[in-house]
């Protein structure tokens, strides 16, 4: 490990930061904030997955969100589907007991 660049606890946590306040996390945002080049971000395998590890995450919290929301509107739908079931068989129940009735 070079004497002069970020270790991976300052890689760790400019990511965290940029995590933790909803902004992407980026090799020149990274680099930036250690206040080293991005191609030592890249060369440095033990870097480079930090930064790829939260940009990852970022990714998967991103398709879970989405993923939050189609499930909401599955979940509204279905209720309204769920509704309607409801108000056939009761309109059924009432035909069934009108035809009793005239027998």
């Amino acid at each position: 490990m070079p004497a002069e660049g970020p270790d991976c606890a300052a890689v760790e946590v400019a990511c965290a930061d940029l995590a933790g306040t909803g902004r992407p996390v980026t090799f020149n945002e990274v680099a930036a904030r250690c206040g080293t080049s991005r191609n030592t971000l890249y060369r440095r395998a033990d870097l480079r997955a930090v930064v790829e590890d939260y940009r990852a995450r970022g990714k998967g919290a991103t398709a879970l969100s989405g993923l939050t929301v189609q499930v909401d509107q599955l979940r509204r739908g279905l209720e309204a589907v769920a509704a309607k079931v409801r108000r056939h068989e009761e309109l059924l129940r009432r035909i069934e007991r009108q035809g009793r009735r005239k027998d």
